[in-house]
């Protein structure tokens, strides 16, 4: 991602069909849904680039991992991906997920998934299929019962999706971006800020877990909280090309289409009896695999109001272990660390909150907002997105 800072706009330009508060992912494909349906769009954020979840995360839009009516989302997501991608150029590939099975059960459980979705959308896989795909030499599956691919799913680069988002709504004719612009509050008609108000028939506050800065009462009554994640880059191991996603039996404690399975019980009360310190600190030991060849790995989650910056390196080594133990490899050799952050309330994935007319605040209050970002979009501007209680 470029370190250049974008020059600061004024906001004294005329007003706008919408005013996006928030240059993240959410406010991002607001901001691309609006253009592509001929309106004018002003899109604020108070820093001078993307910095937040959208960046720090993995870049995985983790489509077939729904169910029910998030899964509709996320279905409807895709498209806009694509298309977003194709305007502005940014990689996006329809790369799809690996879902590695470790045991009989972990396959148990992926195969229930194959018989609710199809094998259209659930491909099983063999142990020696599935160690390929991991760039193990032939023979090496021995620790491997099977796995899955999910087709559907998307890989984008956390590092440059938002920023390519960013560059291309700012070079649109009826787009524009005032970065380094913080704002105040808000009203029917009216965005204070701290470079003046900014004007917009419609006003949509995309700006995930720092809704408390803005709009305290509505987060506090949504129960918003900060996850952090501990994350990590590593060296690929020689052989490793797959651009899927690759997740684990953690992860398949996390998705909504695994924990819905018959054995998903079964499969807890197994990774808890193995592995009790990764579900101690939250994992879902997945990794992906970067343009430039390296891997993103992780994740912990820690659950606060305000995340202390402080994180025990067995966090880390349980987590780098677990990966290094999937690829068949003896260790991973680390290239940077980081924690990565998101809005989470355990009311459940969404608010949608509607503050006063043409005003509305959306969030993801999980962690999947890279994967349903499009999807809102889509639903806000032809009407269907409604509000949560």
């Amino acid at each position: 991602m470029s370190s250049s800072t974008p020059p600061v706009t004024s906001p004294t330009t005329p007003r706008s069909d919408v005013v996006i508060v928030g240059a993240g992912i959410i406010g991002l494909a607001h901001a691309f849904e609006a253009l592509s349906n001929g309106l004018s769009v002003t899109v604020l954020d108070r820093d001078r680039r993307p910095v937040g979840a959208s960046v720090r995360n993995f870049g995985h839009c983790c489509i077939s991992a729904q169910d029910g009516e998030l899964l509709a989302l996320a279905q409807r997501s895709r498209p806009g991906w694509l298309r977003a991608a194709e305007a502005s150029g940014i990689w996006a590939a329809e790369a799809g997920t690996l879902v590695v099975a470790r045991s009989a059960t972990e396959a148990a459980v992926l195969e229930e998934l194959h018989a609710e979705r199809g094998g259209d959308a659930v491909r099983l896989r063999s142990a020696a299929q599935t160690a390929e795909a991991l760039g193990r030499a032939a023979g090496e599956d021995g620790d491997l019962v099977g796995g899955a691919v999910l087709p559907a799913d998307l890989r984008v680069d956390p590092r440059e999706a938002a920023p390519g988002l960013a560059r291309w709504v700012a070079e649109q004719p009826r787009g524009r971006i005032l970065w380094g612009t913080a704002v105040t509050g808000v009203e029917s008609g009216t965005v204070h800020t701290t470079r003046g108000p900014v004007h917009g028939d419609r006003i949509l506050v995309c700006v995930g877990h720092d809704l408390d800065h803005l709009l305290p009462d509505v987060a506090e009554d949504h129960g918003i909280q900060r996850c952090r994640l501990t994350m990590a880059r590593a060296a690929a191991p020689e052989g490793f090309r797959t651009d899927s996603a690759v997740l684990t039996a953690t992860s398949m404690l996390r998705y909504d289409a695994f924990t819905a399975r018959p054995s998903a019980a079964r499969l807890r009360e197994e990774v808890l009896g193995h592995s009790a310190e990764l579900l101690e600190i939250g994992a879902n030991v997945m990794f992906t695999r970067q343009p430039d060849g390296t891997l993103l790995i992780g994740d912990s989650h820690h659950y606060d109001a305000t995340t202390p910056p402080f994180v025990d390196e067995r966090t880390y080594e349980l987590l780098i272990d677990a990966v290094a133990r999937v690829l068949g490899v003896p260790r991973l050799r680390i290239l940077e660390r980081w924690q990565g952050v998101y809005a989470s309330s355990p009311r459940g994935p969404l608010l949608v909150r509607d503050l006063a007319p043409g005003v509305r605040a959306i969030s993801v209050t999980s962690g999947i907002g890279m994967t349903l970002s499009f999807g809102l979009a889509a639903a806000t501007f032809d009407g269907t997105l409604a509000a949560t209680a």
